[in-house]
């Protein structure tokens, strides 16, 4: 494949032309200084992609870039858009490269076409009628076009190391808790169905491979997968993106086990075999397959030098062959143990164990232990092997590690995503009665509570290797993959740029800044020990928060209802993002990822009647009746996408631009406000205002800027002008709800009600209803939407009043809250809603005193800290004062003001 001058042109000349206008930059690209996550480098070499935001009208499609490091090296970069500005300049840059420990810092900055640094070793990808084959240094990847295999194989060196790739299931017939349960059981492998090269370097090369797990007996195809593979230039390592949905029937399939498998091929003798287990901070549990020591320091002694090779052998290099020793050292070798089989199991978040045997014949042997593994295991021998690593590994338990057959010509390496040893995947709901919505604030339907359709996202590295890596190279490896390397820009550049809405950097210049910050911190500090005191790990559960504390238990209320799992209501993601946009935050940036991973795969539906729609909060993360958009929007998802370009996310995205066909069936109000004859005649379906549409434009928003379609402009447009046509606006209707027709985006009046709606900005649509300003430059919107800040709890009179004059509520009487306030004195400059704003903020900053503190034994299990246990006002409130800061922070007093007599009467009563 030939190479352009500016290679990156291959990736933006597919959204040329698509609906955008001429993209003139206005102003040349600023240099933006990149630097890695919580200034931690990458342990080994690594593939590191990322995205960079740009101000409107800076960059045009053909802008090259050149990467260079602190020490003064220019880096093969690799670049394409993610997102554009309506004018057709880029919004977003996706970048990708391969950097290591001896970089600390880097600078992007536009360079002209040819100028670019290509790879000296490139990826290349060729293409035939069997397979697809990725070439990168001394490293091969194979994987066929379609068949019962995942990868063929990899190789290193020329000398295949690792062959028939596979994702594998065991299923069992009910639940049987005992981890010796015999009900029957049946093993599924691959079948592998399409294969889409995704990006074809030269720096980057990206596989997405489709299919599902296919019953060796039953010849059942079920558990859809997708895998991406990624392979980067000067990179040893494979990066692998792991999804499966669950399609099975919940009360009858369960999941026993589940992984990928790899045979790894030997060419050495069995003593010169070796096996590696990442462990924590830093440890390494290795052994050779065929330790060559026995009683009273007996040793095998080198033929050349007669020194005992076994401090050697331990350290994993090569050691004589058997028939070079002498006849006592080959009679010790023929008697000494062959261990053929090993395992490290992760049952739960804080305790692993290391076991190996000789035979499946043999019991199985204690060899190691400890608390939170890093996940990473590696099987080869002196001419190479293979090490698979797994980000989040004790956090996503009950994980393992095994190899089987070290003592065959080839072993089998399996990373079990759910280990066997471990009771089988019961996704069942958690009683067979519902509670109510009075009495537990659950929303319970008939066959609402339904796992079919929900998914799960793993990330893998494979290190491919042409020798036994040392102990050190180990750790390195397992570090890499538990937790692999981000590069991110500065704070700064985020909000130079726009990115992301209306937001501001800390500032702690007065006493009233530093007390908004501190409650700000203080806030977001609590909730990041939360997972860690309360233990929210597992499979299923890791990256999500609770809704709701129950203070006199000292536990959050993960059994009641709809007060446990918050799944994303009020905006926690968008929170956590926006805390990591101006702080820059590594700790904060972990946990915001582990959230987005969780709620876009888990709390939503991929397939089935539910497909695009998300489930509510509940015990269960699928449990709840309620069956939204609010939950699955792609405004919750923008923020990890943008800022690492993880095409899974983009694909997540993807699902839901057409979820508003949904309501037809799924109206989201028909318990709360049952549809009256009369309305059924008016429109196909019907929607809140917010959280509903506003969910929708989000995500027509989203595919806007990702592909320059006007499609997607065009029906939030009609949405906006049916709404102009309607007597009060977006205020139309009662709880907003209105009449919709997904086919055309039209909104309609079902009456003539003047409606209020608490929840219709807080679940992302003030998020998204800010940057819909940035990117629409339309009247009849900015109209609307000024109106609804400016008037969102005036009567029907003042509404009445407002058709003709356009200027009611100027006293800023009717504004919901500081948020809204804020926006409106950012578009008219009016200063009663800068003057509202700035009260909330202050209200905000005296609303500190809700001290933390600690809970002991025996008053509970383990020490916690309580204080702050309300996800939905921690959430709304974070939110609210960040945009606020964005918008009114320079109109702050210095000194914190006394409170007016209302708000302390009010703070006296809550005490």
């Amino acid at each position: 494949m030939a190479t352009p001058s500016c290679w990156r042109l291959r990736f933006c000349v597919i959204a040329a032309g698509l609906g955008f206008g001429a993209a003139g930059a206005t102003a040349a690209a600023p240099a933006v200084e990149i630097g890695w996550l919580g200034g931690e480098p990458a342990a080994v070499a690594s593939g590191v992609s990322w995205g960079v935001p740009w101000a409107k009208g800076a960059v045009t499609k053909e802008q090259c870039f050149a990467l260079t490091t602190d020490r003064g090296a220019t880096l093969p970069l690799q670049s394409w858009p993610l997102a554009y500005w309506p004018d057709g300049s880029v919004k977003w840059s996706g970048f990708a490269t391969v950097a290591d420990g001896a970089a600390r810092s880097f600078r992007l900055q536009a360079v002209a076409a040819g100028a670019e640094l290509a790879p000296a070793e490139r990826v290349d990808v060729e293409t035939t009628a069997d397979a697809i084959t990725v070439r990168s240094g001394k490293l091969v990847l194979t994987v066929p076009r379609q068949g019962a295999r995942l990868i063929e194989s990899i190789a290193v060196d020329g000398r295949e190391v690792a062959r028939d790739g596979q994702v594998v299931c065991v299923l069992q017939s009910g639940p049987g808790d005992a981890a010796d349960d015999v009900r029957p059981r049946e093993r599924f492998t691959t079948q592998l169905e399409k294969v889409t090269v995704e990006q074809a370097g030269p720096v980057r090369a990206v596989l997405k491979l489709e299919g599902k797990h296919r019953g060796a007996k039953s010849g059942r195809a079920w558990l859809p997968f997708v895998v991406r593979l990624y392979v980067t230039a000067g990179s040893a390592a494979v990066r692998a993106v792991h999804t499966f949905v669950f399609d099975g029937d919940q009360e009858q399939d369960f999941i026993r086990g589940l992984g990928l498998a790899f045979a790894v091929p030997f060419r050495e003798e069995v003593h010169n075999r070796h096996v590696r287990f990442g462990g924590e901070n830093g440890g390494v549990w290795a052994e050779p397959v065929q330790p060559m020591v026995g009683r009273g320091g007996r040793f095998a002694a080198d033929p050349a030098t007669g020194a005992d090779v076994y401090p050697r052998q331990a350290d994993g290099q090569r050691v004589p062959n058997r028939a070079e020793y002498a006849p006592r050292g080959q009679g010790w070798l023929a008697d000494w143990a062959v261990w053929s089989d090993f395992k490290l199991l992760q049952p739960n978040a804080n305790g692993f164990t290391v076991e190996k045997r000789t035979n499946p014949q043999s019991a199985w042997i204690a060899a190691g232990a400890g608390r939170r593994a890093g996940g990473l295991a590696f099987v080869g021998d002196v001419s190479g092997g293979l090490g698979v690593g797994v980000k989040n590994f004790w956090q996503s338990y009950p994980a393992g590690l095994e190899i089987r057959g070290a003592a065959g010509t080839a072993a089998e390496l399996t990373v079990w995503l759910w280990s066997p040893d471990a009771p089988a995947m019961d996704l069942r709901h958690y009683d067979i009665r519902g509670h109510g919505l009075e009495a537990a604030y659950e929303d319970i339907q008939p066959g609402f509570s339904t796992a079919h359709g929900v998914a799960r996202t793993s990330e893998l590295t494979l290190f491919p290797a042409a020798a036994v890596p040392d102990r050190a190279a180990t750790a390195a490896m397992t570090k890499t993959a538990a937790q692999p390397p981000v590069l991110v820009c500065a704070p700064e550049h985020y909000r130079a740029a726009g990115a992301f809405g209306y937001w501001s950097l800390p500032d702690r210049s007065t006493p009233v800044k530093r007390a908004i910050e501190d409650r700000l911190n203080a806030t977001l500090n609590f909730y990041l020990k939360q997972p860690e005191q309360h233990q929210w790990y597992g499979f299923w559960d890791f990256g999500d928060v609770m809704h709701s504390f129950d203070d006199e238990r000292h536990v959050w209320r993960y059994d009641l209802g709809g007060m446990a799992w918050a799944n994303s209501e009020l905006g926690p993601d968008l929170w956590l993002w926006l805390s990591f946009l101006r702080s820059g935050r590594a700790d904060v940036f972990r946990m915001a990822e582990a959230m987005t991973r969780h709620t876009g795969e888990v709390d939503v539906y991929h397939l089935g009647r539910f497909a695009g729609l998300g489930s509510r909060h509940n015990v269960r993360h699928w449990g709840c009746g309620a069956k939204e958009a609010r939950i699955s929007q792609a405004a919750y998802r923008r923020y990890y996408y943008y800022l690492t370009t993880d095409e899974r996310t983009g694909d997540l995205m993807r699902e839901v631009a057409d979820v508003d066909f949904k309501t037809v069936e799924f109206d989201p109000m028909r318990l709360a406000q049952p549809i009256t004859e009369a309305e059924k005649k008016i429109a196909p379906t019907r929607v809140r205002f917010g959280p509903d549409w506003l969910a929708f434009a989000g995500n027509w928003m989203t595919e806007w800027e990702r592909t320059g379609d006007p499609k997607w402009r065009d029906k939030i447009l009609a949405g906006v002008r049916s709404a102009a046509a309607m007597p009060w606006g977006f205020r139309t209707g009662k709880n907003l709800v209105m009449g919709y027709d997904p086919a055309t985006g039209r909104l309609a009046a079902l009456n003539e009600d003047a409606g209020v709606y608490n929840l219709a900005t807080i679940m992302g649509g003030a998020e998204v209803a800010f940057e819909l300003g940035q990117m629409l430059d339309d009247p009849d919107w900015s109209r609307l939407w000024l109106q609804y800040c400016r008037l969102y709890s005036a009567p029907k009179a003042v509404l009445m009043r407002d058709r003709e004059t356009g200027a009611e509520g100027a006293d800023a009487a009717y504004v919901r809250d500081g948020r809204l306030a804020g926006y409106v004195f950012q578009r008219t400059g009016n200063t009663a809603f800068r003057e509202a704003a700035v009260k909330a903020l202050l209200r905000f900053a005296r609303g500190g005193g809700d001290a933390v503190k600690r809970v002991d034994v025996p008053e509970v299990l383990n020490p916690v800290d309580v204080g702050l246990g309300n996800t939905n006002n921690a959430a709304q409130s974070g939110l609210e004062a960040i945009a606020m800061l964005g918008l009114v922070g320079e109109a702050l007093p210095a000194e914190l003001p006394p409170a007016p007599p209302e708000d302390a009467a009010k703070k006296q009563r809550k005490r």
